[in-house]
């Protein structure tokens, strides 16, 4: 294996595990943070003949792509053609202009454009430099009925690797809170979550022989696989380390990042540009209650995206955009590192079971792939959350849906809160008994009669697809003692940052181009936002755009 640390391959990697320390402090790009996003950048110029750095804070590679489940949502991709599945650039843009928020159009409609040509190429690019090898998943879009939309295609999903690809340096690759002996293909098809025995004894030898070479798929899979693929073609990874400053030359240009390593600091020069790829905010306390005021229940990345890279680009002149946007989603409670962290899982589409705002009455479908953009509808006057506190409201038959399900509920015992009747329910959460109960009167109606006149809940391609083909996705809430479980806000990723044109290149405040910085990934504006177009439509786009930065540094050298 090449050395992770180039200028010093004379000395033992143990003198300096996990990163060590750089004698040559001079590199054409320096890449912050090694996520998805990062790394793809990171590949692809190092493959273009770039000498590349990557920065990573803390002492684990991998960032919040690690902990994923790594469903990768990428139009027009090479694998669905060999299957067979029509499909194309354009049908995918037209799905982007059907689907994406209204107003955004005109902001956003270049990076759409820029997104939907690049991806298959990026998706080709990964497979040919690196160990990945994907594969499709049989899911739909999330809006599959609209232009463009497909009921297959565009979902992949990297294949099982093995840790021990990276060498010394497996030890390094991020843990998740995910199941990662599975794939995702095969979360999809077996649901572990409501079937784990079953599943378990299905693909014994597989995990098995997983758990024996280190293998992983999901965000373990997908990590291993860029990790190893930068570091075939030497790219310098620097971790333990923090991006504390931009540095600029006369001209307003970024030219070199000061870093803090081992409580010393240094300014390392960038030729050719800096990327930033440093995650999300959401560990920022202060950050979080600016831009997503009310209640949030947990966070399921790394405790270190804390917005470094959203500072340093403003106190570089850049200009911050959709800082009110994030991967949003139900998260049970569990454990990482030692303390509380969120998991992301389908629970709140259970039979027997429904979501009420804070007035009691429900407000969409429980289905709804984009229920984190609805429990996050602001008003547009406070910014104020307009439905949370919200909360799951189900009988006593919910907990016998899902094993794991009790296991992870035991993690916060003042999760689940339990009533003999529906009224000293709402009096224990501070609903109105009689609200609560006019709503779960007319969900019973339903119920019998089989359609959710209200939200459709169990209705359309997505919903079908979710339910495995059931028709049994609705299921009366009548038989006590009755549970409640409070469900706000949980965040995987602030979707907020540095505003960029479509080729990656960050924008001032007053639009113009900040000259060598380049933002992707959870670091910058997401064209996207809050709203899910594709299940894998934070993994996908990420990587694109780290592909988008690393073709324009590559372009820009050529006309010079």
């Amino acid at each position: 294996m090449p050395s992770l640390i180039m200028g010093i391959n004379d000395i033992p990697y143990n003198k300096y595990p996990r990163g060590g320390l750089i004698m040559d402090e001079t590199y054409d790009v320096v890449v912050l943070g090694s996520g998805a996003a990062g790394m793809t950048a990171a590949l692809r110029a190092a493959q273009g003949g770039l000498k590349v750095l990557v920065v990573e804070k803390t002492a684990r590679l991998g960032g919040t792509s690690a902990m994923s489940g790594a469903g990768t949502w990428v139009p027009a991709n090479h694998i669905a053609a060999k299957a067979g599945v029509q499909d194309s650039s354009e049908e995918a843009l037209t799905y982007l202009h059907a689907v994406s928020p209204a107003g955004w159009e005109s902001d956003e409609a270049p990076l759409w454009r820029a997104f939907a040509y690049a991806a298959p190429q990026m998706l080709k690019f990964v497979e040919a430099h690196t160990p990945l090898r994907f594969k499709l998943v049989d899911e739909p879009d999330p809006f599959p009925e609209s232009p463009g939309g497909k009921s297959v295609g565009r979902m992949v999903t990297p294949k099982v690797l093995s840790r021990r690809i990276l060498g010394r340096f497996s030890r390094s690759l991020r843990d998740s809170t995910l199941v990662t002996l599975f794939d995702y293909d095969e979360m999809v098809r077996h649901d572990p979550y409501h079937h784990p025995i079953r599943t378990g004894l299905r693909l014994l030898p597989q995990l098995a022989r997983r758990w024996l070479t280190r293998s992983g798929g999901q965000g373990t899979a997908l990590m291993a696989g860029l990790i190893k693929g930068c570091l075939d073609l030497r790219c310098t990874f620097l971790l333990r380390t923090r991006a504390c400053r931009l540095v600029s030359d006369k001209s307003g240009r970024v030219t070199a990042v000061e870093v803090e390593h081992d409580g010393s600091k240094r300014v390392i020069a960038a030729r050719r540009g800096v990327v930033l790829a440093t995650g999300g905010f959401e560990w920022d306390t202060m950050m979080r209650k600016e831009f997503f005021p009310g209640p949030v229940d947990r966070i399921g990345s790394p405790r270190t995206n804390e917005g470094d890279g959203q500072k340093m680009a403003s106190e570089a002149g850049a200009l911050l955009a959709r800082m009110d946007q994030a991967n949003i989603y139900p998260c049970l409670p569990t454990r990482y590192e030692g303390r509380s962290h969120g998991l992301p899982v389908t629970y709140q589409a259970e039979p027997h079971s429904i979501i009420v705002n804070r007035d009691g009455r429900r407000f969409l479908s429980e289905y709804d792939f984009n229920i984190g953009e609805i429990l996050d509808q602001r008003d547009p006057e406070t910014g104020e959350p307009v439905h949370l506190p919200a909360w799951l409201i189900a009988d006593i038959r919910f907990l016998g849906r899902s094993l794991p399900f009790r296991w992870y509920a035991s993690y916060d015992k003042r999760w689940t809160v339990r009533a003999d009747t529906l009224e000293d329910l709402a009096g224990k959460i501070g609903l109105s008994p009689q609200a609560l109960a006019d709503t779960v009167k007319r969900f019973n109606t339903f119920c019998d009669e089989g359609v959710d006149r209200d939200f459709g809940r169990g209705t359309g391609t997505w919903d079908t697809y979710k339910s495995h083909g059931s028709n049994n996705t609705l299921g009366k809430i009548e038989k006590g003692p009755y549970l409640a479980f409070r469900l706000n806000r949980s965040i995987l990723g602030t979707k907020g940052g540095a505003r960029t044109n479509a080729s990656g290149q960050v924008l001032r405040t007053d639009g113009s181009v900040l000259e060598g910085l380049y933002a992707a990934g959870l670091a910058m504006a997401n064209p996207i936002g809050t709203r899910a177009v594709g299940a894998g439509t934070t993994i996908g786009p990420n990587m694109t755009w780290g592909f988008i930065c690393a073709g324009t540094i590559l372009g820009q050298g050529k006309k010079g």
